[in-house]
């Protein structure tokens, strides 16, 4: 059986190669010139694999942004651009800013890659209940290694945040209620959370005090409660991602979750999602 600590440890150390490309100044650059705004670069971005996706197919898949956001950028956005443009842009973001970071130059870049789009070409044989994912798998594959590892790391990526949602939805939690039992947990600014999915003040106040209501909350803190809800998400979205890994063996898993830890390391000391490494 696939070690599960293994398979999280692999995605988690090399999320950041994904992950960076919704920080990075090169992508708003290159979405601003295709004439969208902050929000429409991101919506549209993420969602050009579905084709010209419907705000309501965005909000779906997404799961925890505002509707009124996502309304105010989709459709609206492929008025003045279409999916192709973004998906080429977006790629030649990463391309640039992964350069930047230096990753092209690690040694081991060809064995990392070999082993992530292992994995993420397991999961393609399994796209059914993952719609998001479903869609990325449609694309092509670069051709350069440094993109193609970006790629399958967003395949993976994609592939768990489907199976997030399941898990959210099994439970009986909604959109604004993860983002707040997120916020709870403290890894994650609250401020950047309601700066960046874009709900009400009131509408997540009120979450908050049904979240109370549950027993998950006491106070802006999880209850123990709510700490065993989150674990039990956090478990389930482990399990539901491990179809993906069954392609490598314990050793190879092993030598992915090690080899993953230098890459997600550069980007972070390079400073593409906004921090660096003291």
């Amino acid at each position: 059986m696939t070690d599960i600590q293994l398979a999280r440890q692999s995605w988690r150390r090399l999320e950041p190669v994904h992950g960076m490309i919704y920080f990075v100044p090169e992508a708003t650059e290159r979405y601003t010139a295709l004439g969208l705004d902050f929000h429409a670069g991101y919506f549209a971005s993420r969602g050009a694999a579905f084709g010209t996706a419907s705000a309501e197919l965005v909000i779906a898949t997404f799961y925890n942004f505002c509707p009124a956001v996502v309304r105010q950028a989709l459709p609206a956005a492929w008025k003045v651009v279409t999916p192709e443009k973004v998906i080429e842009a977006r790629l030649d973001a990463a391309d640039a800013a992964l350069r930047r970071a230096g990753i092209h130059e690690i040694e081991v870049l060809a064995e990392t890659t070999a082993l992530a789009r292992r994995a993420a070409e397991k999961a393609c044989e399994q796209p059914q209940g993952r719609p998001l994912f479903a869609a990325h798998a449609a694309l092509p594959w670069p051709s350069e290694p440094l993109l193609q590892l970006w790629h399958a790391q967003t395949l993976l990526r994609e592939f768990r945040g489907d199976g997030h949602v399941a898990a959210l939805l099994s439970e009986g939690v909604g959109p604004l209620d993860a983002l707040i039992l997120h916020g709870a947990t403290g890894h994650v600014p609250v401020i950047f959370l309601k700066a960046s999915r874009g709900w009400p003040e009131g509408e997540w106040a009120a979450a908050e005090e049904r979240l109370r209501e549950r027993g998950l909350l006491v106070g802006d803190e999880l209850t123990e409660q709510g700490q065993a809800l989150r674990q039990r998400i956090e478990d389930r979205t482990d399990e539901l991602a491990l179809p993906a890994y069954a392609a490598l063996s314990d050793d190879e898993l092993a030598r992915l979750a090690e080899l993953a830890r230098i890459f997600g390391r550069a980007v972070v000391d390079a400073g593409l999602l906004g921090i660096a490494s003291s």
